[in-house]
């Protein structure tokens, strides 16, 4: 039996929000850090996100609300009842709460059915993790139809009282490079898709021929992390260990870091895990008509580009599909924001193939999903 994504929608909060105007929604540290600020953003090459955060610092939003608005938007479209769906696969960096997962709090507020849940939590490769759940359900018949979701509201960590008062804040105002870093890079948002075991009746769908996953933990400290402390010795004390919570917010046990020289370590992982797919005949460069990679920053891609055409395996970069300078880095949505985009594009046929990339930083994980578009009217 087959999966083939059928529908897909998503939400972005509010209007755009420009370079210049971001500062207000995560809030001003000094005018030393805006300097830094400005210098991330040239080398992400990101011009406009959203934020589901005020400018004052308030929201009306959750992980699970913005989840919710997504699925409003692909059953909108899509046509199918909400009461067909039997199984709701969720991905996300933090969830909401601590517990329950994320897929309870989006199952709650979704309107949905009782229904099967799976709440996936990583960095950008939960989308496909849970994907790929979403996939083996309906293809084993356990569901005919199945929804992976994914949703991040990282701006609720940037705020300036966040740092304020902690071990992560320079005396001039500015925060460490790996604090720095994702407070201009990463965004909020929602998307998700629709998984069923046969092709939408009408219009274009998206057969998913396979999907590989890889962690790499084994090589690799934490890069990207969130609810730890470095030790000095090349490990993290978790937030739980210190002997208060105050004590552990001081330290900034709950502030998300990113190592970017570490994450360009990963590089070379991820474009042989390219190459590996490559000598076992499941991906031919050439015959990919649309390639979806889910990067953090233009300069990292300059750098994927360089090293896979060194390698000789470089898809064309006119085949790149991309909407991370619009849309920004939206994590474990990417991927979905990035489907649903490329669906709506006007720019598919039948026949085409679809290669997705998910490269995650948290502990180096490497993920691909190759795809095939059919028409429904000639299945």
């Amino acid at each position: 039996m087959r999966a083939y994504v059928t529908g897909s929608g998503q939400f972005l909060p509010g209007e755009p929000v420009s370079n210049a105007a971001m500062v207000d929604y995560i809030g001003r540290l000094s005018p030393q850090a805006e300097r830094l600020g400005r210098l991330t953003l040239r080398r992400n090459g990101i011009r406009s996100r959203h934020y589901a955060m005020r400018s004052d610092g308030t929201t009306d939003w959750t992980l699970a609300k913005l989840g919710a608005a997504a699925l409003d938007d692909l059953f909108g479209r899509s046509g199918l009842d909400r009461r067909e769906v039997g199984y709701l696969a969720t991905a996300t960096t933090q969830n909401d709460l601590m517990v329950p997962g994320l897929a309870s709090g989006l199952h709650a507020a979704s309107g949905l059915p009782p229904l099967e849940i799976a709440s996936l939590q990583s960095v950008c490769a939960s989308a496909m993790m849970a994907l790929k759940s979403a996939a083996l359900q309906v293809s084993a018949g356990e569901h005919a139809a199945a929804l992976a979701v994914g949703a991040e509201f990282s701006s609720r960590y940037f705020r300036p009282g966040h740092y304020h008062g902690t071990a992560a804040m320079n005396t001039d105002g500015t925060l460490p490079g790996d604090a720095e870093f994702l407070r201009w890079t990463l965004s909020d948002g929602a998307a998700g898709v629709l998984v069923e075991d046969s092709p939408a009746p009408h219009g274009l769908s998206l057969r998913i021929d396979w999907i590989s996953l890889r962690s790499f933990a084994d090589r690799f400290a934490p890069c990207m992390t969130g609810g730890g402390v470095a030790d000095g010795q090349g490990g993290l004390i978790p937030w739980s260990h210190f002997p208060t919570i105050a004590e552990a917010a001081q330290a900034g046990a709950f502030q998300l870091r990113q190592d970017v020289e570490a994450l360009h370590r990963m590089l070379p992982v991820w474009l042989g895990e390219l190459m590996r797919l490559v000598d076992e005949g499941r991906v031919d460069p050439t015959g990919v008509d649309h390639f979806l990679c889910h990067f953090s920053a233009r300069s990292l891609r300059d750098e994927m580009v360089a090293q896979a055409r060194k390698a000789g395996c470089l898809i064309p970069e006119e085949r790149w599909f991309t909407n991370l300078y619009e849309k920004g880095n939206v994590g474990a949505a990417s991927l979905f924001l990035l489907l649903d985009d490329l669906l709506r594009s006007g720019q598919l046929t039948a026949g085409q193939k679809v290669l997705c990339a998910v490269p995650e930083s948290g502990q180096c994980v490497m993920a691909y999903a190759m795809m095939t578009v059919v028409d429904g009217e000639e299945a």
